[in-house]
């Protein structure tokens, strides 16, 4: 289990002008990357025990950011 938080940038090396583009002209984009740095933060305060949560808990914290993070890699491919 790794402690080092998930940016998107570092997830998606090389987007980072893709990223803030589609961040300005689309909002539901840029809800669903402030959705994400949201949830990133709760599983690494979860996973460094800053913030103590069940096991079951933070697996799900851990599947809500995979499915973010597929909807971010689907918006850049598009």
């Amino acid at each position: 289990m790794s402690n080092t938080p998930h940016d998107v940038y570092e997830d998606f090396p090389g987007q980072a002008e893709k990223i803030h583009a589609l961040r300005a002209s689309d909002t539901h984009f840029a809800h669903v990357l402030d959705e994400y740095h949201e949830v990133n933060r709760a599983v690494h305060r979860a996973e460094t025990r800053v913030d103590v949560i069940d096991e079951e808990a933070e697996t799900a914290l851990r599947q809500r950011r995979m499915r973010l993070k597929d909807q971010i890699a689907r918006a850049l491919a598009a």
